[in-house]
């Protein structure tokens, strides 16, 4: 198949003198995308009382119908949240924990969320413990075995990425949440970069909680995210606004929609975009979404393969633990300084300090604007400048 990244480039207002590798940490919006975004603020501000008081709950039951069969879940159990660092909030805030009690996480758990996490342990007494899973990693088991190692008697939540910020690793949730439903633990998935990097069907994967980006690989304007709730938890889980939904005397809608549905005013219009980013992004590239996953990850493989060959580093995971992310390490030294050096030569790639300060890897993201000769560039340039540090 043959994409042409400069046409399709064209239809994000991305700067044209930046080579941006770096999708991942904030996604780009489409323009066709923040155009629509743009007419529903105009409907909006047109009459707001009109808007909120009649049109506001068909149009978000509708961005939540497609919404739902995009990541395979009900609508009954999806509400929409700003990002996912708060959906995290949400359900820690919610959940109580008693003193001595073991929050389980991963030493690749994105900042905020082992944040959030710190933060409801040291409140309650609990006790955060955290499992120790190796980058670079021959596989999958590794990462199971590191976690069921870390489980004990004591062990309430499992908070684990599905992809992770810093490492591009995707993680096998599948296998744990199964593991993890037999020892009778609840699981929060932190799915921020999941959406429309990797197929997901929330049912089948029965996690409690899971919660995701749609700002980052759906391409929705930012301030787009979801909470899943499996129907069994929705009446532990509140959102972090308690507004006129908890005294609410209407029946036909849940509790659920109508605690989380409306907190306050604002602007709901990045939710209400969903759908269209679905829709625009699956008319890039013939077969739609499906072989929009395939491609970008084939097109990380590769370059990933370009960085690790140019720098003389072996890969340092398996391909299949990969979707449209992934990381390289680099030789130790100053992130900051090589990050900003690469900006000086109009390269937008992060540098990651991991583990440790002097640590670095280097985060390539892939999505379908990008292309192979953009990696290439990189990777020169990354060595020149690896060069001059030695």
């Amino acid at each position: 198949m043959v994409i042409d990244p400069q046409t399709v480039r064209s239809h994000w207002s991305l700067d044209p003198h930046v080579t941006f590798l770096n999708h991942g940490s904030f996604g780009a919006c489409p323009c066709e995308v923040l155009t629509y975004q743009q007419t529903l603020r105009e409907q909006l501000e047109s009459d707001p009382v009109r808007f909120f008081v009649d049109e506001y709950e068909p149009l978000l039951d509708a961005a939540r119908q497609d919404l739902a069969t995009f990541v395979g879940a009900e609508t009954q159990d999806l509400v929409f949240v700003p990002n996912a660092t708060t959906g995290i909030n949400t359900v820690l805030r919610s959940l109580s924990f008693q003193p001595g009690e073991e929050l389980l996480t991963t030493n690749h758990e994105y900042n905020a969320s082992r944040n959030a996490l710190e933060f409801v342990a040291a409140r309650s007494g609990a006790i955060v413990t955290v499992a120790e899973v190796p980058f670079p990693i021959a596989s999958p088991d590794q990462v199971i075995d590191a976690i069921l190692n870390a489980v004990t008697p004591s062990t309430r939540l499992l908070l684990i990425d599905h992809v992770s910020s810093q490492t591009g690793l995707i993680l096998p949730v599948e296998a744990l949440v199964a593991e993890m439903t037999v020892r009778g633990i609840e699981v929060l998935i932190d799915g921020a970069h999941a959406p429309g990097m990797v197929p997901l069907n929330l049912q089948t994967l029965g996690a409690a909680y899971y919660t995701g980006n749609c700002h980052k690989w759906l391409c929705a304007p930012k301030g787009a995210a979801f909470l899943y709730v499996r129907r069994d938890r929705h009446s532990q889980i509140r959102p972090l606004v308690i507004s006129h939904g908890a005294n609410t005397r209407r029946e036909d809608r849940s509790l659920f929609h109508l605690e989380f549905d409306w907190t306050g005013t604002g602007d709901p219009t990045p939710y209400l975009a969903i759908p269209k980013a679905i829709e625009f992004m699956a008319h890039l590239i013939p077969g739609g979404w499906d072989t929009l996953i395939i491609y970008n990850h084939h097109l990380a493989i590769a370059a990933r393969q370009i960085l690790c060959s140019t720098l003389d580093t072996p890969p340092p995971a398996p391909d299949t633990m990969l979707g449209a992310l992934a990381s390289v390490p680099l030789p130790d030294g100053d992130a900051n300084g090589l990050y900003r050096a690469l900006c000086d030569r109009q390269f937008q790639v992060p540098i990651v300090p991991w583990p440790e300060p002097t640590n670095r890897l280097i985060r390539i993201s892939a999505q379908i604007y990008n292309s192979v000769d953009d990696y290439q560039s990189l990777a020169e340039t990354v060595r020149s400048l690896l060069q001059t540090e030695a």
